[in-house]
């Protein structure tokens, strides 16, 4: 497969029937919303991939961009752009011209699931998207999951065992093949209002993981 930023799911993509008939209604709620499933973004040539859960409602659901439009994406993108991995001004808009430095982002699920959570058998579904887009970006070193779900889709990803990978915030594992992975609680508003993730808590993990990407 070659460098960079793998293809994804068609815009009209018919796998998960749930997801499917989520994204129709949006679309007839909101047709000036992007409404489909979710492309990655970033550096293709990045040596740090982030993986995140699923498009959210207002987030990248609503813009096409991944974290772009609400609060996860505050957070992600301001330490992004704090650890120099990008240039630019976010305003949660993808015509914002940001751009990423060493680093793409992408989800484990790219179609908005109802209420943020999507079905084990949505994410299996979606899981080749997933190791198609880790395969592309052959220049990688390091990865990060926002949380659990990411963690699980990733391991399975490179036919790890989830015994042997365990994940827990600040974990970090290596994986078949080299890849250092990782692991954070998700950035989302969820997780920082109930003091379950700080932000320093968050930076400590990105900056470890560019530290290695880069070394």
């Amino acid at each position: 497969m070659p460098t960079g930023v793998a293809s994804g799911p068609s815009r009209d993509c018919p796998i998960c029937p749930r997801l499917v008939d989520l994204r129709l209604s949006l679309r007839d709620q909101h047709p000036d919303w992007f409404n489909a499933p979710v492309p990655s973004f970033g550096d293709p040539r990045a040596r740090l991939v982030i993986v995140g859960l699923a498009p959210g409602l207002n987030g990248a659901n609503r813009t096409g961009r991944p974290f772009t439009g609400d609060y996860a994406g505050d957070l992600l993108y301001r330490t992004l752009l704090n650890l120099r991995l990008a240039q630019g001004e976010y305003r949660a808009d993808p015509r914002d011209g940001l751009s990423l430095t060493d680093c793409l982002i992408t989800n484990a699920v790219r179609c908005l699931p109802p209420a943020n959570k999507p079905l084990p058998e949505e994410i299996a579904a979606c899981r080749p998207f997933l190791t198609g887009q880790l395969d592309a970006v052959r220049s990688a070193r390091a990865l990060v999951a926002l949380g659990r779900i990411a963690h699980e889709s990733v391991v399975r990803s490179f036919g790890g065992r989830m015994k042997d990978y365990p994940f827990g915030h600040g974990a970090a594992h290596t994986l078949p093949g080299g890849l250092r992975l990782f692991d954070s609680y998700h950035c989302s508003r969820y997780n920082t209002n109930t003091g379950r993730l700080t932000e320093e808590m968050f930076v400590e993990v990105m900056t470890a993981a560019r530290d290695f990407a880069q070394a």
